[in-house]
């Protein structure tokens, strides 16, 4: 059985500190020998940008340059290892790699706000390698406002540009993804996209309650729309603890999927995008076989597994790209 997983920082925290860290190994979340143990097909990885770490006038040019770093890195790495990893850009891609026994690697933007109101930088970034990106962050941007717990802000839509940027990117054939985004700008999505959108690492607000978790009315028209959401491993998005437990996992699925259908649920761990968890019962991406078993457990069959680890998350990409 073959895993994507929808979203990673690990480029992020790869290029944190002195020294950038190696992708073959490392003691993060992810690397080349954990996504093996996986049993990993893909792994989306995101270049993420906070825009409090670039100051002055020149803070979105800052920003957007330090994309293309992240994108390089990832880069880099593939050179360095060409027989364990490749770079994906659309389903084919992904399916060739897997004949040939490598990882496929999709690189994926988190924080649309980089963009800065410049059309043409939506196709810089196709070309560069990006297939995902996340419309918003936690901040306001040119797309349009994040999720939050003022209902003013959280009702709030997509922008002009933001619009546009659905538009376009379903043009070139990026996905995009709704997690982040505030509700307003979530039925926007909705509206004006002609391909699936993803939440690519929420939950279910009904069994944790959270903004940046989806309500029972954003699960079904998600996916209605044919579009899938992927399970989140942060403590604070799972349950009421400071642990990431495995039976809270198993809830969100549970739950997802019978609002959503089989065909919704799939995996976003956000692995090296979160820290401070007091325990956590899945520590890394090579662990991850200790919730499938869990799954199987508690019901779900190993069609409705594979779905979840591997297909739904697939027909979104054939589609999409």
């Amino acid at each position: 059985m073959n895993l994507i997983d929808m979203h990673c920082d690990t480029i992020y925290e790869m290029l944190s500190g002195e020294t950038p860290k190696d992708l073959r190994k490392n003691n993060l979340k992810v690397d080349l020998e954990k996504l093996r143990k996986a049993g990993s097909a893909a792994q989306f990885f995101a270049c993420f940008i906070c825009m409090d770490e670039f100051l002055g006038k020149s803070r979105y040019e800052q920003a957007y340059e330090y994309v293309r770093v992240m994108a390089s890195c990832l880069k880099k790495q593939i050179w360095m290892y060409p027989e364990e990893i490749a770079f994906a850009g659309n389903g084919r891609d992904l399916e060739r790699n897997q004949r040939e026994g490598k990882i496929s690697a999709f690189l994926t933007l988190e924080e649309g706000g980089v963009i800065h109101d410049d059309s043409a930088r939506i196709e810089e970034l196709w070309q560069m390698g990006i297939r995902l990106i996340t419309l918003t962050w936690n901040y306001e941007n040119c797309m349009g406002y994040p999720n939050s717990k003022d209902p003013a802000t959280m009702g709030k839509g997509l922008k002009p540009f933001g619009i546009f940027t659905v538009e376009r990117m379903n043009e070139l054939g990026m996905i995009v993804d709704v997690s982040h985004l505030s509700e307003g700008g979530f039925w926007d999505v909705i509206r004006y996209s002609s391909k699936p959108p993803v939440a690519s690492h929420s939950n279910a607000r009904a069994i944790k309650e959270h903004p940046r978790n989806l309500s029972d009315g954003q699960i079904r028209a998600l996916s209605e729309k044919g579009g899938i959401a992927g399970l989140n491993f942060y403590q604070h998005f799972l349950g009421n603890t400071d642990e990431c437990r495995i039976e809270e996992m198993v809830a969100h699925v549970k739950h997802m999927f019978q609002k959503g259908g089989e065909d919704f649920v799939a995996i976003g761990t956000d692995f090296d995008g979160f820290h401070g968890a007091a325990r956590m019962e899945i520590e890394n991406i090579g662990e991850i076989d200790v919730l499938k078993e869990a799954l199987l457990k508690n019901g779900f069959t190993e069609r409705q597994v594979e779905k979840i680890w591997y297909r739904n998350a697939k027909r979104v990409i054939d589609e999409v790209m």
